[in-house]
């Protein structure tokens, strides 16, 4: 079919296991009695009572039917100690894995596989970051963070091995000896490095230009990256409304409180012109290394080792996203604020959230907490969600936070502005299960790592840049400049938001959430609405952070951050609403560049356009119609493409496929034979229109840049864009028309030779995959940890953000990783859905009974007051201080 060109998947399992053993432990699982214990014996307590070292006083951990905890402790220390205990009781062997993870030392789990891994972030140095932040932190906030340590401690020091998590079974068929550490802080803020990193914006764009600036004009490569459309869609803090689709004909409405138990849950600043765009005359000492065939090996192997890296929250790029948006009592049916939130993160099982509620029993200064929301496993306190007053959501900012230069070092150091200045230089050893230690030498500038430093293939610039590019002969190399890799306050800005009264608190909070920058929105029970974008984020002498540049000058370089009274705010707009989707947060004339690869908006103009349009009918909203427009399917692509599609003159066998596109409303519904038929055209287009122009790692994998770069040639029928001479086409009807072709063909063979029996939920599935070994390439393991799949609807840059990746297939690679709504007049008629379970233990009843519900835009009743959550909870577990 001409769209099924090999491209490395991005890696979230780890190969460890032998697949004799593996299937053996499997069928020892399955058909014994002593399977049945291993699965089940580390299923945590619920209820009675335990007791622990280190409390000073008892604790109430209730729990609803879906297996939610809500905390209530007397005093700070115990409640965060808790939850340190709770977390491990389901989810220890998740957070065990991450902080191998962000310390570099996957191999001394897993072995020799993991090396690479290892290197890179320990080039990064995420760990050491982590351990100074904890070293800045005040006696409070490191009280809260050692309180959560030693809960975790208190739980290790009752279980072991496969008492803790099946896991370790499993992993003991490779590496008996392995047995987890203590837990510390510094595990704890270690994961804020990973959420920062996995959340980077441009980096993988900026790599994208450098290799088609080798290949084609600067023209060309500016218009495979688009700007910002301003004209049509809106950005947040200017606002703006766009024409609307149809509501999503999904039932959205929440379980009753009777019925939320999981057995009844249904089945389950504008980018550069090409004037614009940095080019030889621009950057003359870069350009030449950047268009020699060795330093575009280097360039494209590092792109290969960022998107070999686990990630802990999802496919990075572009594509990583969220919806918010927020309502302001005069537009709702309760005369309060509406806030909804949907972070689009990768498929992981267990989900990267864990719902839950800390709660003070007493609200005083020393102990301030009565919040409820999604947390990460590892992490205290609430990460989203809402407390007795205020309430509050995330999407990605995604401003240009990490720049790449292009370095001249040699055995004395680096140079800059005609002097050597010497490398920071320290050595490393990994650890690895079943081998010998390797030793790793980690050279960094002032800039930060030198990231070519990791694999061989980035030692190539050294041989050919010198003559390319007329520059002396020596060492050439690339280092990374990212702000995640200064030390600062973001640990401390999860408990500032959480214990927030109002909004100049919650705005003081937001002031120390440096890394990742993110789009916060609020709301108050006083009924004020605002919006916030805090962070770190460069100000550049040279450039826009498009294109790597030369480290060799201080004429390129970082000269400072945005203040951060000067990043963009709001605070109760005229219109009531502030709607995020990672759009443009401001306009083309705000003063201070941000970023130039904003994602383009189409999930914000239709999310815009639904409110909006609710509004013209005369309608409050609801919690339900809120979550309604989660569900909503419109392909604004499609909406775009279809009418041209459906006046082509195909072959009569395809023209009876192409007809579904005629009456089409354009949304991606799960039964939908059009929606099924157009994303396969997209596919072939993409891959007829591109691959033959671009270098393979420059491919378009789909989503909201590419809808804007064909959407833009549409209007230019003869452009070469639509030319490929291997297939003998020329013009947009001609490549339209054996897109559509090839696309009929492959419908009928992978599903049928009736179109009108097609359904995009047959192509469009998601595997919930274990984050360790979930794709460790055996069967039996895979089967044990990971379910699905499961036919979905939405795609990318949907509102229903369920995307998935032109160059390998269908299936699903990141979604809305959770959905809430809270209700500001009344937080028990909140309601909120995880992507997986409340545990992390497979075969537990919670390991993934919220998946149907997620699948079919359900949601469940948030009980928060007191005699809400008395009336929700099936379990209760008392933690009692040992005497």
């Amino acid at each position: 079919m001409g769209t099924d060109a090999p491209r490395s998947r991005r890696h979230r399992g780890v190969r460890v296991l032998v697949a004799v053993l593996a299937t053996l432990l499997v069928l020892l699982i399955v058909t014994a009695g002593i399977g049945v214990w291993t699965v089940q014996r580390s299923f945590p307590t619920t209820s009675g009572t335990l007791t622990v070292p280190g409390l000073t006083q008892p604790v109430a951990v209730a729990r609803d039917a879906a297996g939610i905890p809500q905390i209530t402790a007397d005093n700070a220390h115990d409640l965060f100690y808790a939850q340190g205990f709770v977390h491990s009781q389901d989810r220890f062997w998740e957070m065990d894995f991450r902080r191998h993870v962000t310390s570099g030392r996957l191999s001394e789990m897993f072995g020799a596989s993991q090396v690479g891994t290892d290197s890179f972030i320990r080039t990064l140095g995420w760990r050491t970051i982590a351990e100074a932040e904890v070293a800045m932190l005040d006696p409070e906030t490191l009280g809260y963070y050692q309180a959560y340590a030693d809960g975790v401690n208190a739980y290790l020091g009752s279980r072991s091995g496969a008492d803790l998590s099946l896991e370790y079974a499993v992993l003991g068929l490779q590496n008996s000896e392995y047995q987890p550490e203590r837990w510390t802080p510094a595990d704890s803020v270690a994961w804020l490095k990973a959420m920062a990193w996995d959340l980077r914006s441009n980096l993988e764009d900026e790599i994208d230009r450098a290799l088609l600036a080798a290949a084609l004009p600067p023209a060309d490569v500016a218009l495979l990256h688009p700007g910002y459309p301003f004209a049509s869609h809106p950005t947040i803090v200017g606002g703006a409304v766009a024409p609307a689709a149809a509501p999503a004909s999904v039932d959205v409405s929440p379980l009753p409180v009777e019925g939320s138990d999981p057995a009844e849950a249904p089945n389950a600043a504008a980018a550069p012109d090409a004037s614009e765009t940095p080019d030889a005359s621009e950057t003359p000492d870069a350009s030449g290394a950047l268009a020699q065939p060795d330093a575009l090996a280097s360039l494209a192997a590092l792109k290969e080792n960022l998107a070999a890296l686990p990630e802990l929250l999802g496919p990075a790029g572009n594509e990583i996203g969220s919806n918010s948006w927020v309502a302001s009592g005069a537009l709702t049916a309760s005369g309060a604020p509406l806030l909804a939130n949907d972070p689009h993160l990768g498929a992981v099982m267990p989900s990267v959230w864990y719902q839950m509620g800390l709660r003070c029993s007493e609200i005083s200064d020393a102990c301030p907490f009565d919040v409820a929301g999604y947390s990460f496993s590892g992490l205290p306190g609430i990460i989203i969600g809402h407390n007795d007053t205020i309430a509050w959501g995330l999407t990605n900012l995604g401003p240009d936070v990490a720049d790449l230069f292009l370095e001249r070092v040699g055995p004395d150091g680096y140079e800059l502005d005609g002097a050597v200045q010497p490398l920071t230089v320290h050595t490393e050893t990994i650890k690895v299960a079943g081998g010998e230690p390797v030793k790793l030498e980690i050279r960094s500038t002032a800039r930060g790592p030198l990231v070519s430093d990791i694999t061989p293939q980035f030692t190539s610039i050294a041989e050919d840049y010198p003559g390319a590019s007329r520059q002396p002969a020596g060492e050439y190399a690339l280092s990374l400049q990212w702000t995640a890799l200064v030390p600062g306050q973001t640990p401390s800005a999860v408990f500032a938001i959480n214990k927030a009264r109002n909004w100049d608190e919650f705005r003081a909070g937001a002031r120390l959430f440096e890394v990742p920058s993110q789009n916060l929105i609020y709301a108050d029970v006083t009924g004020n609405i605002g919006y916030q974008a805090p962070g770190r984020i460069p100000i550049r002498s040279a450039g826009d952070g498009t294109l790597p540049l030369p480290g060799w000058t201080s004429a390129n370089g970082w000269v400072g951050e945005i203040p951060f009274e000067q990043l963009p705010s709001v605070y109760n707009p005229p219109s009531g609403l502030i709607v995020t989707a990672n759009n443009s947060a401001v306009g083309p004339d705000f003063p201070q560049m941000i970023t130039q690869d904003w994602d383009l908006g189409y999930r914000a103009q239709q999310i815009s356009g639904r409110l909006a349009a609710e509004l013209a009918a005369g309608t409050k909203f609801t919690p339900t119609s809120m979550a309604s427009i989660q569900a909503d399917n419109f392909n604004a692509n499609a909406a775009a493409l279809a009418p041209v599609l459906a006046a082509l003159p195909l072959r009569p066998e395809a023209a009876e496929a192409q007809r579904l596109l005629a009456n089409w409303d354009y949304s991606d519904d799960v039964d939908s034979a059009a929606s099924a038929y157009f994303n396969m055209i997209w596919r072939q287009l993409l891959a007829a229109m591109f691959h033959d122009k671009l270098p393979e790692g420059t491919w378009p994998a789909g989503g909201d840049r590419w809808f804007g770069v064909v959407g833009g040639l549409l209007e230019q029928p003869d452009s070469p864009w639509w030319t490929n001479e291997r297939l003998g086409i020329s013009g947009r009807d001609a490549m339209l028309t054996y897109a559509a072709e090839e696309a009929w063909a492959e419908g009928v063979q992978e599903l049928g030779n009736d179109p009108r029996r097609w359904e995009w939920g047959d192509l469009h599935t998601l595997t919930l995959t274990n984050a360790s070994f979930g794709e460790s390439g055996i069967a039996a393991i895979e089967w044990l940890f990971n379910r699905g799949p499961f036919p979905v609807a939405g795609g990318s840059s949907v509102v229903n953000a369920v995307g998935w990746d032109a160059t390998t297939g269908y299936t699903v690679d990141w979604v809305p990783s959770m959905r809430m709504v809270v209700s500001l007049a009344d937080f028990d008629d909140s309601t909120w859905v995880n992507l997986t379970g409340a545990s992390g233990h497979a075969f537990n009843p919670h390991y993934d009974d919220q998946a149907p519900l997620w699948q079919k835009h359900k949601t469940r009743p948030w009980a928060f007051t007191p005699d809400a959550v008395r009336d929700s909870t099936h379990d209760v577990l008392k933690l009692e201080p040992a005497q």
